[in-house]
């Protein structure tokens, strides 16, 4: 009888381990990780390290869920409508680097996910800055070019939207740049690839709505801050992490 509770016991701890997610610690770093140089850019705790794009604080729309970073629909604000919510992590510009986040939409919602951001007072994050489009694909008002699905260099290269998973689950969308070759692997599948300041990248952007934006139009930078907008909706993000190369 005692053989018997033990196996039935080992069986369910083994199944346990192998349902997803189950193994993985949220906010942590594995010893591989850490080994390989992986770095955390959020504790699951708070927003340390964190502050408004142009501002010295964190917004007051973003609180602590779910051991996530949250960002709220703004006092006075209708969805769609950012309330000057974007927040970057200014500790230090990354130029050469893997940056791996997990994210989770609400219903219709709208958000991205920016790198190489060149701080600009007065103008908004998105002046002069790439965008890993965050979005739920299937009731987001934005959802009618391809380029604007989740995954996507926005409005410039589009993702496979049958890679994204639905409303209240979990994203991972790893950003590798390097020397300005750029993938965006999402939930483990690449989706996205092109070359920065190339003849391919002017091409893209003159073909996009930031071609008569300056910050884009003078070029990019060649490194930057890794940045969160707010666009007026909820949406969650955790497990923020990155290797510089």
């Amino acid at each position: 009888m005692k053989r018997n509770i033990f196996m039935t016991f080992s069986l369910a701890v083994a199944l346990l381990i192998a349902l997803p997610g189950f193994s993985q610690t949220v906010n942590k770093l594995s010893k591989k990780e850490k080994k390989k140089g992986w770095t955390l850019l959020f504790n699951g705790q708070n927003f340390d390290g964190w502050r408004q794009c142009n501002g010295t604080a964190m917004p007051a729309n973003w609180v602590i869920e779910e051991n996530a970073m949250k960002v709220l629909l703004g006092e006075g604000k209708n969805p769609g409508q950012g309330a000057n919510g974007d927040i970057l992590y200014p500790g230090k510009k990354f130029k050469n680097f893997e940056l791996s986040i997990d994210w989770k939409a609400s219903k219709a919602a709208n958000s991205g996910i920016f790198y190489n951001v060149r701080e600009v007072p007065g103008k908004p994050i998105y002046y002069a800055a790439p965008e890993v489009q965050v979005l739920d694909n299937v009731d987001a008002s934005d959802n009618k070019i391809d380029s604007h699905l989740a995954g996507s260099l926005y409005d410039m290269l589009p993702a496979d939207p049958k890679t994204v998973k639905p409303v209240g689950e979990w994203n991972t969308i790893v950003i590798k740049v390097n020397n300005g070759q750029v993938t965006h692997i999402q939930n483990g599948v690449k989706v996205v690839s092109y070359s920065l300041w190339t003849p391919e990248w002017d091409a893209l952007v003159n073909n996009s709505k930031f071609k008569t934006f300056p910050g884009f139009t003078e070029g990019i930078a060649k490194e930057g801050y890794i940045g969160l907008q707010d666009h007026g909706y909820p949406v969650w993000f955790r497990n923020i992490k990155i290797r510089e190369l």
